[in-house]
C-alpha cells in the first residue's frame, strides 16, 4: 500500500513521463515543412553531384523531397538543411544542419508530360557516414536498428544484395536485371565532358539503373561514359563500376546510370 508521499511522487512522475512521450512523438511525426535542402550524392571517390530542392516533409529522423535524378535505394546522401533546433539531434547552434541519410525509396513521378522527377524518402543516420564509405561510396546499405536512448538515429549495415525481396512493394524491390541484347552507343568522356572515343555495342544484361555491356574500351572504375539508345531516343550519363573478362574472352563493363533511369517499360 502506498503512503501519501509515495502517491504524490507517483502522480508527479506521471505527467513528466507523458510529456516526454509526447515530445518524442512530435519528433517522430513527419510535418510539412518546405525548407530548402542541398542533396549531395557521391558517385565515387573523386566525383559527386548535388541539387538544391525543398523538403516535402520532415521529422527528426527522416525526410521526403523531390529531385531531378534517380538515386538507388540503399545509397548514402548528405543533406544540408536550415533545420529548426527542436528537430535536430546535434549541431544545435549551427546555421546549417549537415546530416547523412539513407535512401529508402525513390519513385519516378511525372506531371503533365514534363520531364520526370523522383520522389525520395530518406532515413537520417547521423553526423558521419558509415565506416568505409569514403573508400567505397557506391556501397549499398540497409537499416539494422534505431537508437533506443531517445536520439532516434538509424543504424545501417551493408546491404545483402542476394536477399529475397519478393515480398516487398514494387518500389522497394531491387531492380530486375534482364538478360537481353539491347543495342547501345558508348561514348567515353574525359574530365571536361568531351567525348574521346565511341563504340557501338550490345548489353549482356540491363536494368533501369545499370547494365553490363560488351566493350573494347580499356577503362577503370570511376570512368564516365555516355550511353545512347537510338531505339528509345535517350542519352544517359553512366559511371563504370567494374570491368571483367568473361569465359568467352570478351570484356564487359558494369555501368551505373547516373542522371536518369533506362526506359524498360516495354520489357518489365
Amino acid at each position: 500500500m502506498l503512503t501519501s508521499s509515495q502517491e504524490e511522487a507517483t502522480q508527479a512522475e506521471q505527467p513528466s513521463e507523458n510529456a516526454k512521450v509526447a515530445k518524442e512523438n512530435r519528433r517522430i511525426q513527419r510535418i510539412s515543412l518546405p525548407l530548402p535542402v542541398r542533396v549531395e550524392v557521391k558517385i565515387d571517390r573523386s566525383a559527386a553531384w548535388n541539387e538544391i530542392t525543398r523538403l516535402s516533409d520532415v521529422s527528426a529522423f527522416g525526410a521526403g523531397f523531390t529531385i531531378k535524378r534517380p538515386v538507388k535505394r540503399g545509397r548514402m546522401v548528405q543533406l544540408t538543411i536550415p533545420m529548426p533546433r527542436q528537430l535536430r539531434c546535434f549541431d544545435y547552434s549551427e546555421a546549417q544542419y549537415k546530416i547523412w541519410a539513407l535512401i529508402r525509396r525513390c519513385i519516378e513521378v511525372k506531371v503533365n508530360g514534363s520531364e520526370p522527377s523522383y520522389a525520395v524518402g530518406v532515413a537520417f543516420i547521423g553526423k558521419t557516414p558509415p565506416e568505409g564509405f569514403y573508400e567505397q561510396p557506391a556501397r549499398l546499405y540497409d537499416i539494422s536498428h534505431r537508437d533506443s536512448d531517445g536520439q532516434g538515429m538509424w543504424h545501417v549495415i551493408e546491404a545483402d544484395l542476394n536477399a529475397d525481396d519478393s515480398d516487398l512493394p514494387a518500389n522497394l524491390r531491387k531492380q530486375s536485371r534482364f538478360h537481353i541484347p539491347e543495342a547501345l552507343i558508348l561514348e567515353l568522356m574525359d574530365e571536361s565532358g568531351e567525348v574521346t572515343a565511341t563504340e557501338s555495342t550490345v548489353t549482356e544484361n540491363i536494368s533501369v539503373g545499370g547494365a553490363a555491356v560488351f566493350t573494347q574500351f580499356k577503362v577503370d572504375a570511376g570512368t564516365f561514359i555516355r550511353v545512347t539508345s537510338e531505339r528509345h531516343n535517350v542519352k544517359i550519363i553512366s559511371v563504370v563500376r567494374g570491368r571483367r573478362v568473361g569465359p568467352d574472352g570478351i570484356t564487359r563493363l558494369h555501368l551505373e546510370f547516373i542522371d536518369r533511369t533506362f526506359p524498360l517499360e516495354g520489357i518489365e
